[in-house]
């Protein structure tokens, strides 16, 4: 039981704080990326459709943590989604280099939950399992 409410306060956090963030990227555009400065109408647009897409994202894990048990193939992917983020991340630091070291502190994030996610999605489902 204790796995399964774990998983649903990650589940929340991540939904909460996608959301947020996505908003924050759509209002704010490059002032909300740390280092960005002035980079332009052209990455303010990009950053304002991908902070929107980032709230989408946001969205869709709320959308799971409203479901009961909450859906591990759901969280599953989504998480994954989150992961390939990371790799993302390493990519842009392998062929550009070191970013503003907020950047590396989300890509720590952004590698150490989706394992931690992965171990906990079918707790629930396992929960109610266990119950019937």
């Amino acid at each position: 039981m204790a796995k399964a409410k774990a998983l649903r306060g990650l589940v929340l956090t991540m939904g909460y704080a996608c959301l947020a963030i996505g908003l924050f990227h759509v209002l704010l555009g490059n002032a909300s990326i740390p280092g960005a400065g002035s980079a332009g109408a052209t990455i303010d647009s990009l950053g304002r459709f991908f902070g929107a897409i980032f709230a989408g994202y946001g969205l869709a894990w709320l959308l799971a943590a409203r479901q009961s048990p909450i859906p591990a193939t759901a969280v599953r992917w989504l998480a994954g989604v989150f992961l390939l983020g990371a790799f993302g991340r390493l990519l842009s630091l392998a062929v550009d280099g070191w970013p503003h070291w907020f950047q590396v502190v989300l890509t720590a994030v952004e590698l150490v939950l989706p394992p931690l996610i992965f171990w906990l999605a079918d707790s629930e489902e396992k929960a109610v399992r266990r119950q019937s």
